[in-house]
């Protein structure tokens, strides 16, 4: 039987059993994270809610990255898209779970965010933001942030979740309704993410500003989202049906899209080095400064060569895009990379002169990720893998376009 000819049942299968054992896994290394994370907090309650923002961010990033790559899938098709969209969506409805993990942030802000303290009432350069940095617009905007999201989220779902329960159906509006959508959802996330990165990250430091700090989170964000996703992808292709649909090449084009990730990613964080260092202003630089010494200047050193000179060499390859367990290696890698990378925007700004990583930041990316691997593996395996009713799956999949 060929690709083409593959009937519904066998497309609509869902491997139940496989996808517990992933879960499974997860929760074990969740499990170390989340005891780690309770003796940090029994220990030094700042230095836990420091390293707790650190692995929010790292897992809302994911969440987000795959709600904006689901968009542009709709918009420009491809298999790519076709054979991991139950893998975005999954991801994409974590976002409730985001949502109460933001809790312990929004309330103790005083510990991590210098204009919620009372002092801050005293320095005159916080106090020219007060508008826009005081509780009440920051809780307003976080609230309007995840409805945003939240509501994109549902819609999309709920559309795919339709799709499947009908027989297949040719190309029409049921269809073009998702591509009508995703051009204003991305725009939409454009700027809710930008905001989104100024008020979560950036106000750690008041004083620091950056124009294109937003742009790089989004960067950030799609290349922790194809990172995943190959992950994921590699350990499925071990099960049917993915094993029957997710040949090479669908691994050749993630792995070419996490490649101009990688470049987007060192494009975007080069250009702000060079607008902060260029311009030299006093409010800017000692964000590098503080970076480019210190227990820091190693980090940034191996943020540079494990976030983009080896995923660079090693994805020059095409055999090894080609081969899932090889370039699902790489995508570790980088994910393991996003982490620090996140730890390094994140910690100087939080923490006292002189302190670099915490083994609470290793921490609180596993407990927060065994969390939401859990409840992403079990929505995972509540739908059908692969979305054969879409009218253009089993064309795209006969013929093997891109």
């Amino acid at each position: 039987m060929t690709d083409a000819q593959m009937d519904d049942s066998a497309l609509m299968a869902r491997p139940v059993a496989e996808i517990g054992r992933l879960r499974t896994r997860s929760l074990v290394f969740g499990g170390i994270g989340l005891a780690l994370m309770g003796v940090g907090f029994v220990t030094s309650r700042d230095t836990f809610l420091q390293s707790y923002l650190i692995g929010f961010f790292f897992w809302m990033a994911i969440t987000l990255g795959s709600l904006a790559v689901l968009m542009v899938q709709y918009l420009s098709g491809g298999v790519w898209g076709l054979v991991g969209r139950r893998i975005f969506e999954a991801s994409t409805r974590n976002m409730w779970l985001m949502a109460l993990l933001f809790l312990p942030i929004a309330l103790n802000l005083p510990v991590l965010y210098a204009w919620a303290r009372p002092e801050a009432a005293h320095d005159a350069a916080i106090q020219i933001k007060a508008a826009y940095l005081n509780p009440t617009f920051f809780y307003a905007r976080a609230i309007a942030f995840f409805a945003i999201w939240g509501g994109l989220i549902v819609i999309f779902n709920r559309w795919s979740k339709e799709q499947d329960e009908t027989a297949p159906l040719l190309p029409g509006p049921q269809d073009r309704r998702c591509r009508v959508l995703a051009g204003p959802g991305l725009v939409l996330y454009m700027l809710t993410v930008t905001l989104m990165s100024v008020d979560w990250v950036m106000s750690l430091d008041p004083k620091w500003t950056s124009t294109i700090f937003g742009i790089l989170t989004v960067g950030g964000q799609g290349l922790s989202t194809m990172a995943f996703t190959l992950v994921v992808l590699a350990s499925l292709v071990k099960f049917k049906p993915m094993s029957d649909v997710a040949r090479a090449e669908v691994f050749h084009d993630l792995g070419k899209l996490m490649f101009a990730f990688v470049l987007l990613w060192a494009y975007f964080s080069v250009s702000q080095l060079i607008i902060v260092w260029s311009a030299n202003l006093p409010e800017e630089i000692p964000f590098y400064l503080k970076r480019f010494t210190g227990p820091w200047a190693p980090v940034s050193v191996a943020i540079l060569l494990g976030q983009f000179v080896l995923p660079f060499a090693l994805l020059l390859s095409r055999s090894l895009k080609r081969t899932p367990a090889r370039v699902a290696t790489v995508a570790l890698i980088i994910l393991f990379m996003r982490a620090v990378d996140i730890a390094w925007t994140i910690g100087p700004m939080v923490r006292p002169e002189g302190a670099g990583l915490h083994w609470l930041d290793l921490a609180s990316v596993l407990g927060i990720g065994g969390v939401w691997l859990f409840f992403f593996w079990r929505t995972l395996a509540s739908r059908a893998l692969l979305p054969a009713h879409d009218p253009y799956f089993q064309k795209a999949l006969g013929h093997g376009e891109h």
